[in-house]
């Protein structure tokens, strides 16, 4: 029986050492994996930031762009919340204010500057119609110029 026990535990030994074996060789492939993710993930960082700061430094206004549109995309979506609204409710009012004050502003520095031109709506209006009578005097012109041109062109055949 002896002989036996020994024999079992033997095959029991070698079972374990086996197992332990086959255990470390698969934790060392898998860190090596994992390093080699690792190196790879940092590699591919390291070129998306480079690729990155190149198209800001060729075109920071389509960045600019870009992320304004995503800026809006992203207000779009998330709702905003009651505490949101209570904060930026006044900042708003006072946007639309402004911008309603500046494009007032603008429209009487425009209308100002053309009045000091001589340009007024009626004299604009009278430009028009003058600009009108003359294109449609030469159209005439032409239809008869190209009607005479027809009839001495049948007369000489």
């Amino acid at each position: 029986m002896t002989e036996a026990h020994d024999t079992t535990r033997e095959k029991l030994r070698d079972g374990i050492d086996h197992a332990r074996d086959k255990a470390s060789h698969a934790y060392e492939s898998a860190r090596t994996k994992a390093n080699d993710a690792v190196d790879l993930s940092r590699d591919k960082a390291r070129e998306a930031a480079r690729q990155t700061a190149e198209t800001i430094e060729t075109n920071p206004m389509g960045v600019l762009v870009g992320g304004l549109a995503l800026g809006a995309l992203i207000a779009a979506v998330i709702p905003r919340g009651r505490r949101e609204k209570e904060l930026l409710a006044p900042v708003g009012k006072r946007v639309a204010a402004s911008a309603t004050a500046a494009i007032a502003a603008a429209k009487a520095a425009g209308k100002e500057e053309l009045d000091g031109l001589g340009l007024t709506r009626s004299a604009a209006k009278n430009q028009v119609k003058s600009l009108f009578d003359g294109v449609v005097k030469a159209a005439s012109s032409a239809g008869t110029a190209a009607t005479q041109a027809g009839k001495d062109a049948a007369k000489t055949k």
